[in-house]
């Protein structure tokens, strides 16, 4: 497998010619962390339950979890927000690399240590973005307070996304999408 540099920070060449609308077939996202536990996950279900079929979200790590099992507390925190967590798994970055894996159109880091990692070229060569959180994962203090560090990074998420969902077709090209996840990093 061919691999760059840099996994969400901009290296990438366009495919032309996609647009996604409410006839085509969903727009294709892969959300990366390292661990696959937490944020990606948070990001896979959040974007498949409000995608509206326009999206269709994966997730993955570069050093996915043993037991291939998302963090309880990103499970709970989906949960609580009435989202399905119901195939939500652990697993590695080279799962997507595949032959055979779905075709990915946009591939967005939400780790800083992600981003920065060598990370496989995707096959079709998908749009890249970088959108930073805080680790959850790492929050300290009482249950109440580790939920709520979960509940936080969804929110942050989700405020990301309802964006991207809601921009119109012609601005879900190859090139303006790229264009535009890397603008949603900034908000």
């Amino acid at each position: 497998m061919h691999r760059y540099s840099g996994c969400g920070r901009y290296s990438f060449q366009v495919r032309r010619g996609l647009t996604v609308n409410e006839n085509s077939s969903p727009l294709n996202v892969l959300f990366l962390c390292t661990h696959n536990s937490a944020r990606s996950i948070l990001a896979e279900a959040l974007l498949n339950h409000i995608g509206r079929g326009r999206f269709k979200a994966y997730s993955a790590g570069s050093s996915p979890r043993d037991d291939q099992a998302p963090n309880p507390l990103a499970l709970q925190a989906l949960t609580n927000a009435g989202i399905d967590t119901t195939g939500l798994s652990s697993k590695s970055w080279e799962v997507f690399g595949k032959a055979d894996a779905p075709r990915m159109d946009l591939v967005i880091t939400v780790c800083d240590n992600a981003a920065g990692e060598v990370c496989p070229i995707w096959p079709g060569q998908p749009a890249t973005a970088h959108w930073g959180y805080a680790d959850p994962s790492a929050a300290s203090g009482s249950d109440a307070q580790k939920r709520e560090a979960f509940a936080q990074t969804m929110h942050l998420i989700r405020r990301r996304l309802e964006i991207l969902v809601s921009l119109p077709a012609e601005h879900l090209t190859k090139l303006r999408i790229q264009t535009t996840a890397r603008d949603l990093a900034k908000s």
